[in-house]
């Protein structure tokens, strides 16, 4: 099922981060994208920008429980980032169920399991009758960011 997300960008300055970057609409390596771009910084107790978008309506989750996982067309620059999920079951921004991969710089497609995303920061164990929006981050180190995405679907 293809989602065709709408992209919104967010960064570390929420909280006080100087971390800066945005997302932009192109063709990117033949493939016309949404790209998350940008400079990672630690100072100021930052240290994040994302792409992320909301499934569902405002008043109700996406219910993903008839799929296996996630499948992304990805591009990028070589760097590690990560894919965070967040459902109705999280009360706090800091807590999601996450993992990592790394973006090539040749197009390639994921699929990315539910059952291989961890909780952080939340006993909750992942309900994807819940989910609510899903997330794309560079984190955690000081970095130039670029990921490139082409389609996300659930398979």
């Amino acid at each position: 099922m293809d989602l065709n997300p709408t992209w919104e960008y967010v960064a570390d300055s929420v909280m006080g981060g100087v971390s800066s970057g945005g997302i932009r609409r192109e063709r990117h390596h033949g493939c016309k994208a949404s790209i998350l771009y940008g400079d990672v910084s630690l100072e100021n107790n930052g240290g994040f920008i994302q792409i992320a978008c909301n499934l569902g309506d405002s008043a109700n989750a996406f219910d993903a429980s008839e799929w296996i996982g996630l499948e992304l067309d990805i591009s990028g620059n070589g760097e590690r980032y990560d894919i965070r999920l967040r459902t109705d079951q999280l009360t706090r921004p800091w807590q999601s169920f996450r993992t990592e991969f790394t973006a090539l710089s040749e197009w390639q497609t994921y699929r990315i399991p539910f059952n291989t995303f961890t909780s952080h920061k939340t006993d909750a164990k992942f309900d994807q009758a819940q989910l609510r929006r899903i997330g794309i981050l560079a984190i955690g180190r000081k970095f130039k960011a670029l990921v490139a995405v082409a389609g996300m679907r659930l398979y």
